[in-house]
């Protein structure tokens, strides 16, 4: 189970939501192992006024957190924002200075879905990968 959410700019993340939904989605498959039904995402267009950023990024800048149920090694955490990082910059043309990328993993009893605690839902994916 996973949760993500992206944050950037109205005007410049807008026109390429889904697209970035879809690079998004291709790499949590190849990285985690996450069935194609799967998807979660939740998209902040922020008015520019309202999204402060650090000095050095361009208006592209865009922010992806990811929260997660725990137990995906490191190696497969590390692929994850690599692909992350690769994909969007070759596919929606976002470049890296311009993508900040935070996983958050939490233990299984702390989700709820389903009508049940996350310990207890029987996935149809491993999440130990």
């Amino acid at each position: 189970m996973a949760q993500i959410k992206i944050y950037g700019i109205k005007e410049k993340l807008a026109p390429v939501r889904m697209l970035l939904s879809d690079v998004i989605h291709e790499c949590v498959m190849e990285a985690l192992q996450f069935p194609a039904d799967k998807r979660a995402h939740r998209f902040f267009l922020m008015d520019k006024e309202n999204f402060l950023y650090p000095e050095g990024p361009t208006d592209a800048y865009t922010i992806i957190e990811i929260t997660m149920i725990e137990s995906r090694s490191v190696e497969a955490k590390k692929k994850l924002i690599r692909l992350l990082f690769d994909n969007i910059r070759d596919k929606v043309n976002i470049q890296h200075q311009d993508v900040e990328i935070c996983i958050y993993e939490s233990p299984a009893c702390n989700w709820g879905f389903r009508g049940m605690h996350g310990d207890e839902v029987q996935l149809n994916y491993k999440i130990n990968v």
